[in-house]
């Protein structure tokens, strides 16, 4: 029996040794089993594992072991440090002949090239999905903002796992890859911390990420994320400013990288949002502009372009366009005015020196660790033109404020808070056009060079021999992502996760690198946002006029058809300042068909010229759809408005079961939003209260200005046990926006009513999120802002919410059924 084994226990041996042979696997095929290294740049990505190069034997003394060969990068490859800034226009830096320093952008372009002709989308999420697919943004469905996207191909907010990313293909060719600062490309619905995160930094190939997930946060009290956890700023730091933060974290994750895998290189992706609302800064930063814009953005864009033109930035005959008439002239302003609209440029000013300069902090890291003279550094002033949204008047409150109107005698008050945490602040469109000099327009228009032109230098010391050069061939952010392919010696894979990949759209720009007067080979380029159209081809642009002007958000959404065309041949008109439709109407004929060819190619239609109205987020698929009563329990924070209940236009009821230990207990219970718009039900110095801020105004000291904030409060102070809290509140209906009544109650007894005269009709806010049982933002009223996050001292057992019919149009409606279908057959 033993024996009758052990014979059995040989021949399964042999059969086994053999078997790995027939495979090239044993003692007489070890010469050709050796593992190879993958090639760099593989057609399919995820590289497939390269075959076990080691010995298999029948004992481990008759075996070599091998692991399996981690994938890497082209020998000698370049880092790459990807800077993009927000809101920032073509005439805003130093570089481009602006009034903002931006030494740092200076010193990319003394270490390389600047180019004059390079073009974004003229709005931010579509921007950055064209700069990190290399695909136009109606491609990879981002027409419009996340906050705004439609149920179309080409405008819900969804990056296809068609169109991988720069850091998906990056990560997979053995690079590190890290994303700071702006996001912007999460559906609104998807950016719970729940997920799912396909869509998240993580799943577009970014293996660590810091930063906010909106188009915009207050940067005193940053909407952070590590990756997909929540962070809390730090409470009760008066130097706290994000973008410092932003550069601390950057050069530590440069430190880690080099010391831990020097020879492997990286990418990262710097997104600060200062150029954007709120234009917030720290004082010395803010104290360095005093008295700098006294003289107004008229004469401001006669020096811009005078300076362009010695920089040679602009060519000598560029002319300056004309101010559209309803920006008024700066003489025509009274004094109080002149005085606050030039503070609000001044803050402005240092939010986009202050993000200059701690970009610089994060190259000064490169050149520290003898890693500069192999980075491309690609830095882009600006995802669009400077935004004109701050209105006519500039605003406290970029939201709120828009809505309630904000008296001069306000303004006057504010000055000094501009900046600070006291205000989401905006200037006015006046100095969002003088900062696109010498350009029309400004951002959302993306007909006109002043909604889509913007500064772009790049560096490149070791490759790159020109120092200090101009390029004026025509470009676009889609070709950034090929041109950092072509840097690297990868290619763009046929393959990625097992889906095939769409062509890129762009061309590399790397012929530029060493002849400045190669021809241009990106010929043809459509522009399309929010009907604003443009299609340029050879040298020559058809432009539509807009008909709604980006100041005005919400409320016209004049038909498409309607829009007039303007021609410009801006091979010889550089800023587009002669409109030659009647001239050459054969011209602007071909090019008019033209676009709609593109617009057909690329998922641009339908058309749709409306704007903020498409922000509320009940037109877009939720997992909340449908559904009316929600429970939630304290430390349920960070739930974004897209996935939060929507109280909005609506009556609805609010409940909280807590219990109040000896001696009382303080704290939010739930809220949503904050100082510039949001609600909170809390227990505040021992009594219940529902606070409501329509807007951050508050207070009765300017008779003229409405007061927008309400506090329902009980007058007797909670006795220790438990207790249930309600608050109930009455839509008065008619449209959105208005306001009702609303009751406290405390263990089924009325305790305090009162009306709350305006409610928000769209969004609370851009940034700030549903939490429960404390607040991690700004507070909603003043009275416990010192004490935030202002967690709840008592026991808080649970949270419901329920929602009474909303107030949406039959058009929104039958939007938001078409949604709902739309999103059960994806989630099938």
């Amino acid at each position: 029996m033993e024996t009758s084994m052990r014979c059995r226990k040989c021949l399964l041996e042999t059969v086994a040794i053999a078997v790995l042979a027939s495979c090239g696997i044993g003692p007489s095929t070890r010469a050709l089993a050796q593992s190879t290294p993958p090639s760099a740049g593989a057609e399919i990505l995820p590289m497939p594992a390269p075959p076990f190069g080691g010995v298999i034997g029948r004992k481990a003394s008759e075996s070599k072991p091998d692991f399996p060969r981690a994938v890497t990068a082209p020998k000698d490859a370049p880092n790459v440090l990807l800077i993009l800034t927000d809101d920032t226009g073509f005439g805003a830096s130093s570089t481009y002949g602006g009034p903002i320093p931006t030494p740092n952008l200076e010193r990319v372009h003394q270490n390389g090239l600047c180019y004059n002709g390079f073009h974004t989308t003229a709005l931010c999420s579509p921007t950055r999905a064209a700069l990190l697919t290399g695909r136009n943004h109606h491609s990879v469905g981002f027409g419009n903002i996340s906050e705004f996207a439609t149920g179309y191909p080409g405008y819900d907010s969804i990056l296809p796992k068609s169109a991988g990313t720069i850091g998906n293909i990056l990560v997979n060719n053995g690079y590190n890859t890290s994303w700071f600062g702006k996001n912007h490309l999460i559906p609104d619905w998807l950016e719970s911390p729940d997920g799912p995160f396909d869509q998240w930094a993580g799943g577009l190939g970014f293996e660590y990420f810091y930063g906010f997930l909106g188009g915009d946060t207050d940067n005193w009290h940053p909407a952070l994320f590590e990756n997909t956890k929540p962070v809390l700023p730090p409470a009760g730091d008066p130097n706290y400013i994000l973008i410092h933060d932003m550069g601390d974290r950057a050069i530590n994750w440069i430190r880690t990288q080099h010391a831990v895998a020097p020879d492997k290189p990286f990418l990262m992706y710097f997104a600060p949002g200062n150029g954007h609302a709120p234009h917030h800064a720290s004082k010395d930063w803010i104290a360095k502009f005093k008295g700098k814009f006294d003289q107004g953005w008229d004469k401001q864009r006669e020096e811009t372009l005078a300076n362009q033109k010695k920089l040679g930035i602009v060519p000598a005959d560029t002319v300056l366009t004309p101010r559209p008439k309803d920006i008024p002239a700066w003489d025509s302003l009274n004094a109080d005015q002149q005085k606050v609209y030039a503070r609000m440029m001044e803050v402005y000013a240092a939010a986009v020196a202050q993000s200059d300069y701690e970009i610089g902090r994060v190259i000064d890291s490169l050149a520290e660790s003898g890693q500069l003279d192999n980075t491309l550094v690609i830095y882009i002033e600006g995802d669009n033109g400077a935004s004109g949204e701050g209105t006519l008047e500039g605003t406290t409150n970029e939201l709120g404020g828009n809505l309630v109107g904000e008296s001069l005698a306000f303004k006057v008050s504010m000055m000094d808070a501009l900046g600070s945490d006291r205000t989401y602040n905006h200037y006015p469109v006046g100095w969002a056009h003088a900062m696109d000099t010498p350009f029309q327009w400004t951002k959302q228009v993306a007909s006109h060079f002043g909604g889509t032109r913007n500064g772009m230098c790049l560096s490149w010391p070791k490759r790159i021999a020109a120092r200090g050069e101009i390029r004026s061939q025509f470009h676009h952010v889609i070709d950034i992502a090929p041109t950092i392919l072509e840097a690297t010696g990868l290619q763009a894979p046929l393959i990625l996760n097992g889906v095939t990949q769409m062509p890129l759209e762009g061309v590399s720009m790397s012929y530029t690198f060493g002849d400045a007067k190669a021809p241009t080979r990106h010929t043809t380029q459509y522009f399309e946002i929010a009907a604003n159209r443009g299609l340029y081809d050879d040298g020559w642009i058809a432009s539509t006029t807009p008909l709604r002007p980006p100041w005005v958000v919400s409320g016209a959404e004049p038909d498409p058809d309607d829009f007039p065309w303007e021609l410009y041949n801006v091979a010889n008109d550089f800023s587009q300042s002669k409109d030659l439709a009647k001239e050459n109407p054969k011209k602007l004929a071909d090019l008019q068909a033209r676009f709609l060819i593109e617009a057909a190619r690329h998922n641009v239609l339908p058309i749709d010229s409306s704007f903020a109205d498409r922000a509320n987020p009940a037109i877009r698929p939720s997992f909340n759809v449908g559904r009316t009563d929600f429970t939630y329990y304290p430390g349920m924070v960070r739930i974004p408005e897209g996935n939060a209940p929507d109280i909005k236009n609506k009556s609805f009821r609010i409940d909280a079961d807590i219990d109040i230990p000896q001696g009382g207990a303080d704290g939010v219970l739930v809220t949503q939003g904050g100082r510039f718009g949001g609600w909170g039900l809390l227990v505040l110095d021992g009594k219940p209260m529902f606070a409501y801020a329509y807007s951050n105004q508050d207070g009765d000291k300017y008779p003229d200005q409405k007061k927008t904030k309400t506090r329902i409060s009980g007058g007797e102070r909670l006795a220790p046990g438990k207790h249930a809290i309600s608050f109930d509140f009455a839509y008065d209906g008619g449209g959105i926006g208005k306001g009702g009544r609303g009751t406290l109650t405390v263990d089924g007894k009325k305790v305090a009513e009162g009306r709350i005269e305006n409610t928000a009709p769209f969004r609370f806010s851009l940034d700030e999120s549903f939490d429960v049982g404390e607040d991690t933002g700004t507070p909603v009223i003043d009275e416990y802002d010192a004490r935030m996050p202002f967690k709840f001292t008592g026991t808080l057992a649970k949270v419901q919410v329920k929602l009474g019919a909303d107030q949406l149009s039959p058009q929104r409606r039958g939007e938001l059924e078409r949604l709902k279908r739309d999103f059960a057959m994806r989630a099938q």
